[in-house]
């Protein structure tokens, strides 16, 4: 789904201004929208990566490095990251959003079955965990996703036999925990780092930590304006 819209770049930036100017999400990128003549998929790829300057300093604020988890309480949103490691391993495009968080863009996520990635992806996070080597680390998958519960479990059985100190869980609304969680999230939801302390991106750390290069797309703003 790369954006192929000449105009898509001038309208991210009149989204960004509207934004800028306390102008509301959801009209503001109908507007955008309608006036470019952007598609289903481009008006999600505005979604997913303009915000506003003020909302985009406020996460960075709280973005921190992977080695700054060590010895500090982990909670993950696990579909959140498992489903952005595996469109990055696909060789699918991702967002590079103005608040630094790199987010898929494929609309993956209230459908999610296992792939031919999902073990590598796994792997991977479970390598990044050992490096990171936070104090406890908590999976949180959506339960009315399909077979949740099976990967909860299957999450507990890899943190011990890792001798990684956690549990995985699946719950109806994992926002309850996610939202204000006294540690580090690892996400990229935009609702739950609005209100976490510290957050780190997971997913991203690990795919720029690999041998092929990740498709990134960037709506920065011009240099020129």
């Amino acid at each position: 789904m790369m954006p192929e819209n000449k105009f898509l770049q001038e309208a991210a930036e009149n989204f960004r201004y509207l934004l800028d100017r306390g102008y509301p999400r959801k009209p503001s990128l109908e507007l955008v929208g309608n006036r470019y003549q952007l598609n289903a998929d481009e008006r999600h790829l505005l979604h997913r990566g303009i915000f506003s300057d003020e909302d985009a300093k406020w996460r960075k604020a709280r973005k921190i490095p992977l080695y700054r988890i060590r010895g500090r309480d982990l909670a993950i949103d696990g579909y959140n990251v498992i489903i952005t490691v595996e469109v990055g391993l696909f060789g699918r495009p991702l967002i590079l959003a103005d608040d630094g968080f790199i987010r898929d863009i494929s609309g993956l996520s209230g459908n999610y079955r296992r792939s031919e990635k999902t073990e590598e992806a796994l792997l991977l996070i479970f390598n990044a965990l050992k490096r990171g080597r936070p104090r406890h680390t908590l999976f949180l998958f959506d339960a009315p996703i399909s077979k949740s519960g099976e990967l909860a479990r299957e999450i507990r059985i890899r943190l011990k036999r890792e001798g990684i100190p956690g549990n995985g869980r699946a719950m109806k609304v994992p926002e309850k925990i996610l939202n204000g969680f006294p540690g580090v999230v690892a996400t990229t939801d935009s609702a739950i780092i609005d209100q976490s302390r510290k957050a780190v991106d997971l997913a991203a750390h690990i795919l720029r930590h690999q041998s092929k290069s990740i498709t990134l797309i960037s709506l920065k703003k011009h240099p020129d304006r």
